[in-house]
């Protein structure tokens, strides 16, 4: 077996479960080494029923001497399997749903070990569902850290780790690519040892090893392909001429609005990369709110009066739509008639087409669109700048495709993430940086509370209250629909339950992201015109929709989300001059979930939030609250990882200084994988 090697030369991998891994993104060996845990279970010591006085959040493993024969009960769903343990005064009873069969298994008079969460019911211990050990299998278990595995339909836990343990007895599948004097100087362990430890770590020091190593491959292969693109690439002559008049100060004076320091200060950079000698490369950075849009805007409408087409490329339909909209009307509160060109991959093909017959016709078009802009049969005319909103959520490659459309365009890329500088420096290589740092002086700041389930009435008639004053909500839940041993609220259920708790008058619509584009821009334009008062959605409203009327973000089960998640969420509101609001509706008693959700109630500012949250995390939390919008590293963090990512620039670094274009036969290996992993990262 190779790391090559087609996932069916494992033993007992068939061609059912080959598609069902293909879904998965696994087709050979290499694929599944690297499909790393999403957690670990660590299964606690055993524990006798006698000896329990708390209840953790964790689960429990108890053991017990199976005293009575367990009882059978067939309902009209379901048949229930009971058994009681213990002794008068503390006893549990153990429930298991459709396992009758559990019945000639739990032998009278044998001990085991019965593992699953413990509850109060009726003032009496409860395990539901418990998963039952042998005591000796439990006892070799025990202390051990089981791999959790993200999963598809078709492959199970058990399945990934048979696998996985397949796989890892084959010895040295994969070759070192990292000079030794890096590893040696960076105190990393061998790659081979990483990834076995990754999956089964013999002990909490192993596991941070292997993680240290891998976190190090991942910025370092990161890092050098962005300073490998850099010194391999010349700076391209800017062949554009735009007019060096006062139209984009003129625009700004008409403005219903005054622009903020940073606004201004972000155009004027923009404007004179743009006046350069070479093509720009910037990324401006921004939080939730601060006006990043109207700054694109106005650098497009100079691209049209200097005789040039400008494109920017929205991560979702409902944004790129949304983008439409509000630049049509930018045009027409402006008086510029100019051609905006719409673009997306729900559209007709006939729409298609007189879309890419416009292309042609209008050399100064303001073109807005999806994915769909870099598809092979788009031409454009005379492009002269690019621009991706919300980086993050496109592939280098495919901004690479975007940028090649023209005749080297200028690049300016969006991203309301909160990377501190000095890392936003490091990842973005050798692009320019501008920061909008302030939000629009008439904005209020978000009053923000988090709040138990108890508060649900209270809130709804809050809702009504602001609904009444003629404004509109957002309530986020999890979930698109329940599921089996699903935890949180879902949309559907939601939007039934809130229907029959408010005045029939109120309208509310749904949102979540398994509907058709076009039923999704439906229900956002309803919203958008106050068609709708109440939107009951999943995160697709995190990117960038602007509704200014929206005063309210309720967000469900809001210990389920990261805190940047939240943040984003909450930027969806205080986007007009009225006073908005964010309810956070915490559903766990873990004190670090209060205090995580407590950072954002004291501040909306994302830089502090994502600092605080790093330091809530530690170093310990390999798997934790995952930060919405950082590039999405299998295993890295920009923030917790941050002493690391500035060990792989500086290795980096002295590498390119001795082998700028990797050309030396020893990095050849190095190059190839640098290669690969380019192709897959998405930013």
């Amino acid at each position: 077996m190779k790391y090559n090697s087609p996932i069916t030369d494992v033993k007992g991998i068939g061609a059912k479960t080959k598609d069902s891994f293909a879904k998965m993104g696994v087709y050979t060996v290499g694929d599944i080494l690297l499909s790393f845990p999403r957690t670990y279970i660590q299964y606690p010591k055993m524990e006798d029923i006698n000896e329990l006085t708390s209840l953790t959040e964790e689960h429990h493993a108890i053991v017990a001497r199976v005293q009575r024969t367990p009882v059978v009960k067939n309902t009209a769903r379901m048949s229930l399997t009971l058994l009681d343990i213990g002794s008068e005064g503390h006893k549990m009873q153990l429930i298991w749903y459709r396992m009758p069969y559990l019945k000639s298994t739990l032998t009278f008079g044998k001990y085991f070990v019965f593992y699953g969460k413990v509850t109060i019911k009726n003032q009496k211990y409860v395990m539901e569902q418990p998963v039952i050990y042998e005591v000796e299998k439990y006892q070799a278990m025990e202390e051990q850290f089981m791999p959790v595995y993200s999963l598809t339909a078709g492959i199970t836990n058990n399945l990934m780790t048979k696998t996985l343990q397949s796989v890892l007895s084959q010895e040295n599948l994969l070759m070192d690519y990292l000079p030794a004097e890096i590893r040696k100087e960076n105190e990393l362990c061998e790659y081979n040892y990483a990834i076995k430890q990754i999956h089964f770590p013999d002990s909490m020091d192993t596991l941070i090893s292997a993680r240290n190593r891998l976190v190090f491959d991942e910025f370092f292969l990161f890092l050098m392909g962005i300073q490998y693109q850099k010194e391999a690439t010349i700076k391209e002559e800017n062949t554009f001429s735009f007019k060096q008049d006062s139209f984009v100060e003129d625009l700004i004076a008409k403005l219903p609005y005054e622009l903020t320091g940073a606004q201004l200060r972000s155009i004027g950079q923009i404007k004179e990369d743009m006046s350069s000698p070479y093509v720009m490369q910037r990324l401006l950075q921004g939080d939730v709110g601060s006006g990043k849009t109207i700054v694109a805007f106005l650098m497009m409408a100079w691209c049209s009066y200097s005789g040039y087409q400008s494109a920017i490329m929205a991560p979702t339909e409902v944004l790129a739509r949304q983008h439409y909209e509000s630049y049509l009307k930018l045009c027409q509160d402006f008086g510029l008639n100019y051609p905006v060109i719409f673009l997306s991959g729900s559209m007709t093909a006939r729409e298609k087409r007189n879309a890419y017959e416009r292309l042609q016709l209008f050399p100064n078009a303001m073109i807005i669109g999806t994915h769909a802009l870099i598809q092979d049969k788009v031409e454009f005319a005379e492009l002269a700048l690019v621009i991706t909103d919300e980086q993050h959520r496109f592939g280098v490659k495919q901004r690479d495709v975007f940028a090649g459309k023209g005749h080297h365009p200028h690049i300016l890329v969006m991203s309301a993430t909160p990377i501190p500088r000095t890392l936003a420096i490091i990842i973005y290589g050798d692009m320019d940086i501008s920061v909008i740092d302030e939000v629009p002086a008439k904005r209020l700041p978000i009053k923000n509370c988090v709040v138990n389930q108890g508060y649900r009435p209270k809130a709804y008639e809050f809702m009504e209250q602001q609904i009444k004053e003629g404004h509109q909500v957002y309530i986020i839940c999890p979930l698109v629909e329940e599921t089996e041993n699903s935890e949180g609220e879902n949309v559907i259920d939601y939007a039934k339950k809130l229907s029959r708790e408010l005045s029939p008058e109120i309208q509310i619509g749904i949102l979540h992201g398994k509907m058709k584009p076009a039923l999704k821009n439906e229900v956002m334009e309803a919203f958008e015109k106050n068609e709708v008062q109440i939107l009951v959605s999943t995160t697709v409203v995190e990117v960038g929709v602007n509704v200014p009327n929206a005063t309210v973000m309720m967000v469900e089960n809001a210990d389920k989300f990261g805190l940047a998640q939240l943040h984003q969420l909450r930027g969806r509101v205080g986007r007009g001059d009225a006073q908005s609001y964010c309810i956070m509706v915490n559903t766990s008693s873990s004190k670090t979930a209060k205090k995580r959700l407590e950072i954002l109630n004291k501040s909306n500012d994302g830089f502090f939030i994502a600092s605080e949250d790093l330091k809530l995390r530690g170093p310990g939390d390999f798997f934790g609250i995952r930060q919405s919008g950082d590039i999405a590293f299998q295993l890295a963090d920009i923030y917790q990882d941050a002493d690391v990512l500035m060990k792989a620039q500086e290795a980096v670094k002295d590498l390119l200084e001795e082998d700028p274009l990797l050309e030396a036969e020893e990095h050849q290996v190095l190059f190839q994988r640098m290669q690969g992993y380019m192709e897959t990262i998405i930013l």
